[in-house]
């Protein structure tokens, strides 16, 4: 099965955990998702079924990996071959301190050669596609030509999808959530890298937030990644399917995903997870909507409480109706 990065939803920490991918499965059937960067470490010593085990219905989804070891790496494509993942993504491109000491992330932009064969590796072992998440540039390496340079020795070694996060990263004064702010966005370099390298897929990411905008970016790249937009306004994917993909098929009302997730969650429950880690992921799915603030208050206080089951969901639910009807009448 060839893959599509058309719509992809962005590798975050903290949040494409296994419920939010589920969630957003319900919203898109054909958006590609990824899970939170996992460490080659915490794969091959940690618990590995708890960090690499999703949900079938997740269907397409990747795994990203955070690591600069091509032995350790190639151990984990392993892993993420034998459970099922559709893609495996490797990072160079988030700028936290702790990944830098640990000499993987955006540090490695200044490495092509090492990133090289770590892709190799990976790509000797599975067969499934081995991808790059990455920045335009760190710090003072920031030109085109450095871009270029990394892009063109990577994609030797078998990587034919690069997504492009398109602000640079500084690895000292700059904390990880200013480096999705600070530097400066620069599409165009992004959109050059596809006309000087056509025969790649190049997907950009960064400062997305609408689907108007996503539209804007085609046709100079293959593809868009969005990252917080989700997070904040996860309805924002209802109507992807269509709009994007083709699909002839009527996206399904706030309501309709949420009595879709509650079995989900009923589940998860039962076999010992807690309401809270899976309704987190639905506390933006009535953005811009009557009662949205009153259902985020409800969910975020009580679905902490000892013993939380979905009826705080539907009380949540409930309170967006009765703002509706008090606005109508």
């Amino acid at each position: 099965m060839k893959l599509s990065h058309k719509l992809c939803v962005a590798p975050m920490m903290t949040h494409t955990d296994r419920h939010f991918r589920y969630f957003l499965r319900l919203l898109s059937g054909h958006s590609m998702l990824y899970t939170e960067m996992l460490t080659t470490g915490a794969l091959l010593y940690g618990d590995t079924d708890r960090y690499a085990r999703f949900n079938d219905a997740e269907h397409p989804v990747g795994i990203q990996l955070g690591g600069s070891n091509p032995a350790d790496l190639a151990n984990c494509a392993e892993i993420a071959t034998a459970y099922g993942y559709d893609e495996i993504n490797l990072n160079t491109g988030c700028p936290s301190k702790r990944v830098k000491s640990g000499r993987f992330g955006a540090c490695l932009m200044a490495e092509p050669g090492l990133v090289a064969e770590c892709v190799a590796a990976m790509a000797a072992v599975t067969d499934r596609p081995v991808t790059v998440k990455t920045r335009i540039g760190i710090d003072r390496h920031d030109s085109y030509e450095h871009l270029g340079r990394f892009v063109s020795i990577v994609s030797e070694a078998g990587c034919h999808t690069f997504i492009i996060h398109a602000r640079k990263a500084w690895l000292n004064g700059l904390s990880p959530r200013q480096n999705r702010t600070v530097p400066p966005l620069r599409y165009d370099l992004v959109y050059r890298l596809k006309q000087d390298f056509p025969h790649l897929e190049i997907i950009i990411n960064g400062g997305i937030t609408s689907l108007a905008e996503v539209h804007n970016h085609f046709p100079q790249v293959d593809g868009v990644m969005l990252g917080r937009a989700v997070c904040n306004n996860p309805y924002l994917l209802a109507g992807v399917d269509k709009n994007l993909f083709g699909v002839n098929n009527i996206a399904a009302t706030r309501m309709q995903i949420l009595q879709k997730y509650i079995p989900y969650m009923e589940t998860e429950i039962a076999q010992g997870e807690h309401l809270y880690a899976m309704s987190r992921h639905i506390l933006g799915l009535f953005h811009g909507q009557y009662g949205a603030r009153a259902y985020r208050r409800h969910l975020t206080v009580s679905a902490h409480e000892a013993n939380a089951g979905v009826d705080i969901v539907n009380e949540a639910l409930a309170l967006t109706e009765i703002n509706y009807q008090n606005v109508r009448n």
